[in-house]
């Protein structure tokens, strides 16, 4: 739910002065097309199905930035959490992620189409792998920058 606030004078025409909740941005320390997927996974959450596919397709970008490539996002994601990359429990959250995905983009005949919590959760799983593969790191690095320049 939106709630706007708009001013009340009669005669003229609304404006637009604040939303609530504020609308989501990436974060600008993602990489460009894990950020650009993100970005619409966070617009398109009244449309679970399309939010649920740009999330997955997020996850995807990140491993790919950190080198993970070659072969089908399962083996990626395997291959993430067999170089430490991923925790345990980041995989199987990030398998999980990629089957809702899949169920999406094949109308699976069982379950075709993603619930609006779905969607946020496999959102919420995108934004917290990016904060942690992307986000943190450069904050750690910024922090470590302005230790040594005495800032």
């Amino acid at each position: 739910m939106t709630t706007v606030r708009a001013p009340s004078k009669v005669g003229q025409r609304p404006q637009i002065i604040a939303l609530y909740p504020a609308e989501k941005a990436a974060h600008e320390d993602l990489p460009e097309v894990a950020r650009k997927f993100l970005q619409q996974a966070y617009e398109t959450l009244h449309a679970p199905d399309a939010s649920t596919v740009m999330a997955a397709s997020a996850v995807d970008a990140m491993l790919k930035e950190k080198g993970y490539t070659s072969g089908s996002l399962y083996q990626r994601i395997d291959q993430a959490l067999n170089d430490n990359v991923l925790t345990q429990g980041m995989a199987t959250w990030a398998h999980s992620v990629r089957l809702e995905a899949n169920g999406v983009r094949h109308a699976d005949a069982a379950k075709p189409h993603a619930t609006p919590e779905e969607a946020a959760q496999t959102v919420e799983f995108a934004e917290a792998l990016g904060n942690f593969l992307f986000v943190l790191t450069a904050r750690v690095e910024r922090g470590i920058q302005a230790a040594r320049s005495g800032s």
